[in-house]
Parts: structure tokens; sequence; C-alpha cells
């Protein structure tokens, strides 16, 4: 009995002792804040100098995806830790302003701010962690990127190299690439002609992403011809014009590319026409790009179908700041960082959301602005929650009418019957934008069109609303007025 009693305490002091040892072994939460600061660092700069280069290997370009995402996780780790204090003196000012609250509920409080800052702690060692192996594994990678060519034209900064190119569709964009350089049939090919299926759900950019390829040099001098339809216009006709295209094309003994945008169903009759004519027309080597939200159109593929998916939360965020902040410091200004994360939250993922709002906050660094711009998006997301159930996002990916809200005029609801996206001149572009329906002075009557939002990369997409201005206090006039007459009437 001795024996097992000395051994059971033998064996609970070694477990205090190394939980101790553990517990003050652990660098603060300081210590651990500078590392990974340090560590994204050299990842920035891995990923700086790797999209600068024509890179092609897919082990590589597979890699770099997984430390790009690994960064952008790092990123939104360090900045949810640095506002939270901010974040718990908007709580506390909160409680102060809803009166006096009861003991247990403070403690409660106290508890789950306690909770929140252990689990931030535990995510910054967390991050830094899987940021330092995966550097150790990518020094080889490091070592290989010199011997890809660089870019032509190198950007300033990186704020201006995320208005002008495709984020985080690096991997997609050299896919895409190869598909279209490759000079050798695939298996089961068109009759010389190899299909490439894009799918993804609306606005994850598609269109823009085949548009972006199709300007690169090395594209071009592949293929004598592009020729772009969008099927929701597809008639018999472009397909008779298609095909003297071809024609020409075989006599010139000249590649085409063919990009075939989808929206909607896709019907059967019109894709065997142009498979047979692609036949019986063209010479090996000539592609077709098809880009669909539908997966339907996977069967018609002679390769591996590329799937697009919306940026993750983590690099929603990255993207929101850089875009938001541009050319300024965010660590000099760490209240406006916190204030641009929550507005983040708000705008679920929406990349016309982003910019819009960027432009907004960019134009004026004060913070009783940004203050004044987040109590409305929450007013407004709350406003809609609380009528229709659902985030406002959700109609314009459904191209459904819904509602918008205007900075400092609650007397007004403007009423957005859809929106366009189509390729315009300037002089055919809205003088209004959405900037001005939002946050602007300007006062539109009646039915309008205005500019939601003008793509910077190809193909320049222009995003056009139709709104109306609807006045609140007419209808609650008109809603008074019979029961009014009525009680007149019963007096």
């Amino acid at each position: 009995m001795e024996i097992f009693i000395s051994a059971l305490m033998g064996e609970l002091i070694s477990r205090s002792v190394s939980s101790i040892i553990n517990k003050y072994s652990k660098p603060p939460a300081e210590a651990v804040e500078a590392g990974l600061e340090r560590i994204l660092l050299r990842g920035q700069v891995i990923i700086d100098e790797a999209m600068g280069r024509h890179i092609t290997n897919h082990g590589m370009l597979q890699q770099l995806s997984m430390l790009r995402y690994a960064m952008y996780q790092g990123y939104y780790v360090l900045d949810t830790f640095r506002c939270q204090a901010h974040k718990e003196e908007e709580n506390n000012l909160a409680v102060s302003q809803s009166g006096v609250v009861s003991n247990f509920r403070y403690a409660q409080r106290l508890c789950l701010s306690r909770s929140n800052n252990k689990r931030t702690a535990q995510g910054l060692e967390e991050a830094l962690d899987s940021l330092r192996s995966m550097i150790l594994d990518a020094s080889e990678m490091v070592r290989f990127l010199t011997t890809y060519p660089r870019l032509h034209r190198q950007p300033y900064s990186m704020h201006l190299l995320l208005g002008k190119c495709m984020f985080a569709r690096q991997r997609e964009t050299e896919l895409v690439m190869d598909f279209l350089l490759c000079t050798q049939p695939s298996t089961g090919s068109l009759g010389g002609f190899d299909v490439l299926p894009i799918v993804g759900p609306d606005s994850v950019g598609k269109s823009t992403l085949v548009a972006h390829v199709c300007e690169d040099e090395r594209v071009r001098d592949c293929f004598s011809q592009i020729v772009s339809f969008r099927h929701d216009s597809f008639r018999v006709q472009d397909i008779a014009a298609l095909g003297g295209t071809c024609a020409l094309r075989h006599e010139n003994n000249g590649r085409l590319l063919i990009v075939v945008d989808i929206v909607g169903d896709l019907y059967e009759d019109l894709w065997e026409i142009l498979c047979s004519l692609c036949r019986q027309s063209t010479i090996s080597g000539s592609k077709i790009i098809i880009t669909s939200r539908s997966d339907k159109i996977t069967k018609l593929g002679t390769t591996q179908t590329l799937v697009l998916k919306h940026l993750s939360h983590e690099a929603y965020w990255y993207f929101f700041k850089v875009i938001t902040f541009g050319s300024t410091d965010p660590e000099m200004h760490p209240r406006l960082v916190y204030l641009a994360m929550e507005i983040a939250e708000l705008l679920n993922g929406n990349l016309i959301e982003a910019n819009v709002a960027a432009c907004v906050l960019r134009a004026n660094f004060d913070i009783k602005f940004w203050c004044k711009v987040l109590a409305f998006r929450r007013a407004y997301l709350q406003n809609q929650l609380c009528k229709f159930g659902e985030h406002p996002c959700e109609p314009v990916k459904e191209n459904r009418p819904m509602y918008l809200q205007r900075l400092g005029r609650a007397t007004e609801d403007v009423l957005v019957h859809g929106i366009n996206q189509t390729c315009c001149s300037e002089e055919e572009l809205p003088n209004i934008t959405n900037v001005d329906v939002w946050y602007g002075n300007t006062r539109p009557q009646g039915i309008f069109k205005a500019l939601a939002w003008k793509s910077r990369i190809p193909p320049y997409h222009c995003y056009i609303q139709t709104c109306e201005i609807r006045e609140l206090q007419a209808r609650a006039v008109k809603r008074k007025r019979p029961l009014m007459n009525a009680s007149i009437r019963h007096v």
C-alpha cells in the first residue's frame, strides 16, 4: 500500500511540475505577435516574388496557394488579436449606455472576453507554427523561383497590384494558360478541338479569368483569332458566321480559340451543331473554353474541369484591407483597422461591395466618418434581416429587386429593380454611381440608372443598376388619411 501511495504521489508531483513548466515556458502573447509579424513578412516576400514570375510547375503553384492561404490566415489572426482591445472597448461602451447591468451579466461578459482573448492568443501560436513550417518546406521552391522568367511590367505597390490583377487566382490562371498553350490534343478531343469547362457560382470571376488570360501576349501569339459568345444571345446565325471563320482559319493554317459563356441552361442541339462544325472546319490545336454556373458542362470537357470558388474569409479580409488603406500604413491607424474589419464582416464576401466600401472609406480617413459608416451598415443589415429574412447580398446574386438605404436619409428608400453586366464606353456610363446613391449628397428623382462598379481588368465589365427613389413619409401619410376620414364620418 505504501508503495502504491508513493507511486501515485510521484505521478501527481511530476504532472504538476510538467504543467507549471509548460505554463511558464510559453512565450508571452506579445512575443508571439512579433514573431508572427516577422514570419508574415518573409511569406509576403516569397509571394510577391512568385507573383512577378511566369510559373508553370503545378507542384510549385499548389505549394504557393497553400502558403498564400496560410499568409491570409496569419494576417487575419494578427489583426483580430490587435483589434481585441477595441472590441472590448466597444462592448463596455454599449453596456454603459444601456444602463445598470446585473453583476451576473457583467461577470458573464468578463468571462466571455477572457475566453476570446485566450482563443485569439492560441490562434496566434497556431498561425506562427503553421507559417514557420511552411516557409521551411518552401526553401527549395524559393531557389527554383529564380529560374522562371519575370513578368514584363511590375506594379509599384500591393494596392495597385490588387486593383489590376486577378487576386488569389495565380494557380487558376496558370492552369488555363497551360491548357491554351499545350499543342498536343487530349484524348477525346472534338476533331482537334480541346474543351476546358470552367464552373463556379455567380460573380466568382469566371469570365474575368478567361478574359485576363486572353490578354496575355503568349495566348494571342498562339491563336490567329479569339471568338467569344454569350449563350443567352447565341443564335444559329452566329454558328453560320463561325463556320466561315473556321473555314478561313483552316485555309490559313491558323488555330482558333472559342470562348462560350453559358447563361442559364445549355441547349444540346446548339452544342451539337457547334461541335459538328468544329470537327469539319478546324485544324488540330484549336481550343474551346466554356464557363457556366452549372456543373452540367463538365460532361463536355476533354480535360479536367476547373472549379472556381469564392474567396475564403481570411483572403477577403486581406483584399479589403489592402484596397481600403492603399498606400497608407494600417499599423499607424489601429482603430481604423478595427472599424474596417467590422465593416468587412457585414459585406458577406461580395467583391463589388468591397470595392465600393473601400472607395468611400479611402476618401475620408476620419474616425468619426468610419464609425458613421459602420453604424449605417449595421442598421441596414439588421433592417434587411428583420424585413426579408436574408442578407442584402442574396437578391444581388439572383438579380432580384431589393431595397437600399441612404446614409443620413432615413425618409428615403431606394428600390433596385435589377443589375446588368455589360461592357460600355465611357460616354454610355451613367453619371450617378453607387457611391452617390449610398453615401453621396446627390438627390436623384424617380427612376434612374447608377454605375455600381466598373472593373479595372479585362473584360472591363460595368455593373449598372436600375434604381427608383421612394419617399417613406409619403406612404405613411397615405395610410393615415383613410383613418382620419373614417373617424370624421363616424362623428
